[in-house]
C-alpha cells in the first residue's frame, strides 16, 4: 500500500469514491437526490467538478488516495470546513455552465439538494474537516481506512489545525467503529424525519477528535 495526492488523472475514482461515501449505508447520497440522474452521468457530472476551476471539497487537490499494486483502492477528503458549502456550489454552477445545463434544471438540483440542511453538522468555521471517506469493496478490511486517516491528521496538524471532524450517516456502524478506531469521539448528532423519509436514515452524527 502507498498513499499519494490525488490527481487530474483519477477524477472518475473520486467521483465513485464520493458517491459511495455519500451514500454510506443507503443505496442512495446527495448528489443520486440532487442530480436525480443515473448514475454514470452523476459519475461524469462529478468528476466534472473534481476538476473543475472552482476548488470545493470534492476538487482532487484535496483528496489522498491509498493505492494496492498501483491502483486506487480507497480515498479521502482532508480540508478546512471553513467555506466548504458555498465553495460546492460554485463548483457545481461551474460545471452546470460548462456543460450548458439550463438554468431552471439547475434550480431544480439546487431545491432537491436542500433536503439534507435541516440535519446536516459538521466541523466549525475553525476545524480541519475529514470527509468522503471510501474503500472500494474488494479491498476492505486491509486498514486502507486507518492509513488514509492518519495521513490526513498530519497534514491537518502541519497546517496549524487542533481539531478534526468528520460526519456520517446515524446507522453506518462499520464508519462509525472505524472513526472510533481512529480516536474520533461523538460530539453531536441531528435528526430529521423528512430526511429520514428520503434516504432512510435518520440523520447525521459528527466525531471529532485532537490532533
Amino acid at each position: 500500500m502507498t498513499i499519494r495526492s490525488a490527481r487530474l488523472g483519477d477524477a472518475e475514482f473520486i467521483a465513485r469514491t464520493i458517491l459511495s461515501s455519500m451514500r454510506g449505508h443507503r443505496p442512495s447520497g446527495w448528489f443520486d437526490i440532487a442530480l436525480g440522474w443515473p448514475e454514470q452521468p452523476c459519475v461524469d457530472f462529478i468528476a466534472r467538478i473534481a476538476t473543475a476551476d472552482a476548488v470545493s471539497m470534492w476538487h482532487v487537490s484535496q483528496f489522498l488516495i491509498a493505492e494496492i499494486d498501483g491502483k486506487p483502492a480507497a480515498a479521502l477528503c482532508a480540508l478546512p470546513a471553513a467555506g466548504t458549502g458555498p465553495a460546492a456550489w460554485r463548483a457545481i454552477e461551474q460545471v452546470a455552465a460548462v456543460t450548458e445545463l439550463a438554468a431552471p434544471e439547475l434550480e431544480a438540483i439546487r431545491k432537491r439538494g436542500t433536503y439534507t440542511r435541516a440535519c446536516w453538522v459538521q466541523g466549525g468555521e475553525g476545524d480541519w474537516m475529514i470527509e468522503h471517506v471510501a474503500t472500494d469493496p474488494v479491498h476492505r478490511g486491509r486498514g486502507l481506512v486507518q492509513a488514509l486517516i492518519a495521513q490526513a491528521l498530519d497534514k491537518g496538524r502541519a497546517a496549524g489545525f487542533a481539531r478534526a471532524t468528520i460526519s456520517f450517516l446515524v446507522g453506518n456502524e462499520p464508519a462509525e467503529r472505524a472513526y472510533a478506531k481512529a480516536g474520533f469521539v461523538f460530539v453531536e448528532e441531528k435528526r430529521d424525519p423528512a430526511f429520514e423519509a428520503i434516504i432512510g436514515a435518520p440523520g447525521f452524527r459528527m466525531f471529532a477528535r485532537a490532533i
